[in-house]
């Protein structure tokens, strides 16, 4: 199988609305409804914005989104891996370790100090992921502060 990874620039638009209703279905969001064309545009011209998708004979089969974090604690910046999913049935071919390698080489040559990602201490799926590829976990509690 060849997978192909490529990170978005601000003119593919329309690849991350195809990751985006990839992410839906992967997630099984319910009643998810999109910000607009023109807001999903402004953030992919941001240069703390990054979008890599994987594809597989030209049809996207999976994708992840990161947000670069400037700290005061040091010059280099972090990068936060927000969303990685691959449809199902690409599942455990090595989709998901290609797009970890594509950002990790990505931010190695950009300067970053770090990237991290959260996942749910119940998903043993995930957590398996990654550390398998390479990630080194650390217990943290999460807590969130709804606004709504």
């Amino acid at each position: 199988m060849d997978i192909q990874v490529k990170k978005l620039e601000s003119s593919d638009i329309d690849s991350l609305i195809d990751l985006i209703e990839l992410f839906e279905d992967v997630f099984e969001m319910q009643q998810f409804v999109a910000p607009e064309r023109a807001y999903l545009q402004r953030l992919l011209k941001k240069d703390s914005f990054f979008v890599f998708v994987a594809f597989v004979d030209d049809a996207m089969v999976g994708g992840l989104t990161a947000y670069m974090l400037e700290q005061y604690y040091s010059t280099k910046p972090l990068v936060y891996i927000y969303d990685l999913a691959v449809r199902n049935e690409y599942q455990r071919q090595g989709i998901g370790k290609r797009l970890i390698e594509s950002i990790t080489e990505h931010c190695k040559r950009a300067g970053v100090e770090e990237v991290f990602v959260q996942a749910d201490e119940e998903d043993d799926y995930v957590l398996d992921f990654y550390r398998a590829t390479g990630g080194l976990p650390e217990k943290v509690v999460h807590f969130t502060y709804p606004l709504n």
